[in-house]
């Protein structure tokens, strides 16, 4: 029997699911700021405890590595690096984006006759992390750090029907407004990893605990604050 934790913290949602057998059986989920470092473990348990479990009856642990928040990832790595030493559990990594297909996919959310996926992860002003997937959630683009104008996936929005979904879609609704184009201002969930996850499983393709790093895409820049007097 196929136990997967699934952990997701790489926006502003914080996010864990319980896979069971190729179903997500539980699911919580926390739009609070500021608290992923405080609730992923809670949930973890909470999840386990619902289904009568502990960690060691599970056969893995899937964590979303990015690309996203530079703390999210963090917090979602760290946790499930930890859960992995405690519990000798492999660790798995699902990308955020193809996740936010597949989100797009399981919830019926893709229109009738949509030639693209375009997920989008906000990376602040009019700067998002995407890449292009076909509707049955294969990536034909590299992921990239973009800067959105008019001119953006013209190509794409030229075929027919598209999808943009993701927390950075909604700002770029405006500047790629067409026709046949389709926005959905969402945050990725964990149970949306569950089919990378499985297949990463079942093809053992497993990250290494110890020196496993979040997808950053960019590097981190640290910024001093304001002095206030």
């Amino acid at each position: 029997m196929e136990r997967i934790v699934l952990i997701e913290t790489s926006t502003a949602l914080c996010s864990v699911a319980l896979a069971v057998d190729g179903k997500v059986v539980r699911y919580l989920e926390s739009g609070e700021p500021r608290a992923h470092a405080s609730l992923t473990a809670v949930f973890v348990d909470e999840i386990l405890r619902a289904e009568k479990l502990e960690l060691k009856d599970c056969s893995a642990i899937c964590v979303s590595k990015g690309p996203g928040s530079y703390t999210g990832l963090r917090v979602g790595v760290s946790s499930a690096k930890g859960l992995c030493f405690g519990s000798k559990l492999p660790l798995l990594a699902v990308g955020t984006l193809e996740a936010l297909v597949h989100q797009a996919i399981d919830e019926n959310l893709v229109p009738e006759g949509c030639r693209w996926i375009i997920p989008m992860i906000d990376a602040r002003r009019m700067e998002v992390y995407t890449a292009v997937f076909t509707p049955d959630g294969r990536q034909v683009r590299d992921t990239e750090a973009m800067v959105i104008d008019t001119q953006s996936f013209a190509a794409e929005r030229a075929e027919g029907p598209v999808l943009f979904i993701g927390d950075g879609a909604g700002k770029c609704s405006e500047v790629l407004a067409c026709e046949g184009a389709h926005f959905i201002q969402c945050c990725p969930k964990a149970s949306a990893m569950l089919h990378p996850a499985l297949d990463a499983y079942k093809e053992k393709r497993f990250e290494d605990v110890a020196y496993f790093e979040p997808f950053y895409l960019k590097e981190f820049v640290a910024t001093k604050g304001k002095k206030l007097f």
